[in-house]
């Protein structure tokens, strides 16, 4: 049988999903590369890991948070045992996903309004998000984070395929893909509260849409943008109530606890219970930063620097150093071509810098007293996007532009490896001082 060839990024309009698999392929690898170290619980998972273990024996567990996160944690040490690779899993297996997801979100989004966009852009997106630093970390630590992010990348994937799909397409699919993308907005609140502007800007999105293209009609017509097909009041259901479902059945494995088990009608209370936790966490830690920070890219958390398992290892969370500080430079352009004039106007770049602005806004006006850069996830996510948007209007632009272009992917993997031992654990071979190799900024260590 005769090899398939990669199509050309420059090929038409040509779902790229060959690539895409590509690309997961060696992320995967990259993530379950040495999984297992280092060989014990270290930073937040020694909140994350014993909440899972008294998860299984019907004990009240780290209440300040939802439970489908240490609920993924439980359910792999039910399966395969109690080991730090187990513990893993969840977040490796969802940071995989998640980045795929990452990918066919931006190709479809692309596609939004009948235009023939995203080939460069979702492939140069996930390679950038890949080697962001963040998304990797998370997606080998025992956290809540990455099932989060990656239920979002899915629930996005699934929407804005339903908005792109072409005219003529059967509405059943446009109404599974809402469904099937509420039931994902739903799982990640389950997972973490981080994710709640993505949730809200969606349904916001979708009812704005078709208030503008229907005006007054657009209550009784189903024929009109976003979903073509699909009525307003299926719209609501499929992005509001089943969210809301599927969130409160990522809450059925505490009604089985033993001591202090929240029932299905005290759930607002358990609720009001929750926030006070979050709220009560006031203690200064030395590597809590706030949003500038993170927007600068110049305050880091060592979530391990010791020496464990026959070696110094150290794991650094910060930005790409170059990704995230041009990816700015990209979401003030993605602003830019939302609302320039001459008829050009994009709803992905619209989309994006929503994205990022309200999940950022999230942290800037929430009322969670400590703070660390983990926190910029799903902003940082969403600022790949901008700059991967960006690589693809350079590549189009001409044969001229597509050395910057191909650029500015080539240094941001080039950073990656080169801090590659300092965020993947691996032996530090000069001790206890090799940190100083990568501290560029002293704020860094």
């Amino acid at each position: 049988m005769p090899a398939v060839p990669f199509p050309r990024l420059d090929g038409g309009d040509v779902d790229p999903w060959r690539w895409h698999l590509a690309i997961t392929a060696v992320f995967a690898a990259l993530v379950c590369w040495r999984l297992g170290i280092p060989s014990k619980i270290y930073f937040d998972e020694v909140h994350y890991v014993p909440a899972a273990r008294k998860m299984l024996a019907h004990l009240p567990a780290n209440a300040e948070h939802p439970l489908l996160g240490k609920s993924a944690i439980a359910a792999a040490i039910a399966l395969w045992g109690d080991s730090p690779v187990v513990w893993r899993i969840p977040s490796a297996v969802m940071g995989v996903v998640g980045l795929f997801a990452f990918g066919r979100m931006l190709w479809w989004a692309g596609h939004i309004g009948g235009h023939a966009r995203g080939r460069v852009a979702s492939v140069a997106g996930m390679v950038l998000l890949a080697t962001d630093f963040a998304w990797f970390i998370q997606s080998r630590i025992a956290m809540l984070d990455m099932v989060m992010a990656g239920f979002a990348m899915m629930a996005l994937w699934l929407v804005a395929a339903a908005c792109a799909l072409p005219a003529g397409t059967p509405v059943w699919q446009r109404s599974v893909r809402l469904a099937l993308g509420g039931v994902c907005l739903g799982l990640a609140m389950g997972a973490k509260w981080s994710v709640l502007p993505v949730v809200a800007l969606v349904g916001l999105f979708a009812v704005a849409a078709r208030g503008l293209t229907g005006g007054r009609a657009a209550m009784a017509r189903a024929d009109l943008a976003p979903f073509p097909g699909v009525s307003l009041v299926e719209i609501l259901f499929y992005l509001g109530s089943v969210p809301l479902i599927a969130y409160v059945a990522t809450f059925f494995p505490a009604f089985g606890w033993s001591q202090n088990a929240p029932s299905l009608i005290g759930l607002p209370q358990w609720h009001t219970y929750m926030l006070e936790l979050q709220a009560s966490v006031i203690k200064h830690h030395p590597y809590q930063s706030v949003w500038y920070q993170w927007v600068g890219n110049w305050r880091a958390i060592w979530y391990l620097y010791e020496n464990v398992d026959g070696a110094q290892r150290g794991v650094v969370l910060i930005g790409n150093p170059f990704s995230m500080l041009v990816g700015l430079g990209a979401l003030a352009w993605c602003g830019w071509a939302t609302v320039r004039p001459g008829g050009r106007q994009r709803w992905d770049t619209g989309l994006v810098v929503a994205l990022y602005a309200a999940c950022l806004m999230l942290w800037i006006v929430g009322a969670k007293p400590v703070q660390f850069y983990y926190h910029y996830l799903l902003p940082g996510t969403f600022l790949m996007a901008a700059l991967a948007l960006a690589v693809e209007d350079l590549w189009q632009a001409g044969p001229r532009w597509r050395r910057e272009a191909l650029g500015i992917v080539v240094i941001a993997v080039g950073i990656f490896v080169w801090f590659w031992p300092i965020i993947a654990a691996m032996p530090l071979h000069k001790g206890a001082m090799s940190y100083e190799d990568w501290m560029w900024l002293k704020s860094w260590q």
